[in-house]
């Protein structure tokens, strides 16, 4: 099965509005870049995770396992940048997970994609090192997860762990 390139959904996006109207087409691009000024509304993001686009882009796997972050050197640097956006267009030529596609919008309704970044094993939220998100987008991401679980949309439940107690405590001997 062949995927869709992360950038051909903004390209072919540009080019659709370029049709309809070319002024304001136009103006969305400055410096040989994408705006991403414009707020998408968290029903959207869940219709798209929903949507034919996002399984041929992503598959069945979460957002972030075919992203890889280049780095000079052989070793990755410890923190990752602190953030992919600036002055409202990408400031980098491989911007994070969540930045690289404005439709995927980090809100405590949209659970589909907070699961994503939660450990099916502990239930904690995994590091910034291994989804490659940014500080920025990371921050928000514990954000929203905090909300979702206080609101009771997103839970965990541990699993019961059962313990043979009697290798810790010796068996009482009877008189």
């Amino acid at each position: 099965m062949a995927r869709r390139a992360f950038s051909t959904t903004h390209v072919r996006l540009c080019e659709e509005s370029e049709q309809k109207s070319p002024v304001k087409a136009a103006n969305t691009r400055v410096r040989g870049t994408i705006d991403r000024t414009k707020v998408i509304p968290v029903e959207t993001s869940i219709r798209y995770l929903r949507s034919a686009a996002y399984r041929e882009t992503y598959g069945d796997q979460p957002v972030w396992v075919p992203y890889r972050r280049n780095h000079k050197g052989m070793y990755p640097p410890r923190k990752t940048r602190k953030t992919c956006i600036r002055g409202g267009f990408l400031s980098t030529g491989n911007p994070c997970p969540i930045c690289r596609d404005e439709y995927l919008v980090l809100d405590h309704n949209n659970l589909e994609l907070l699961k994503q970044f939660v450990s099916p094993y502990s239930g904690e939220v995994l590091s910034y090192t291994q989804t490659g998100l940014c500080q920025m987008r990371y921050k928000e991401l514990l954000v929203a997860i905090e909300r979702a679980i206080d609101r009771g949309y997103l839970t965990y439940d541990v699993p019961f762990r059962y313990y043979n107690y009697s290798e810790y405590y010796k068996p009482e001997k009877s008189a």
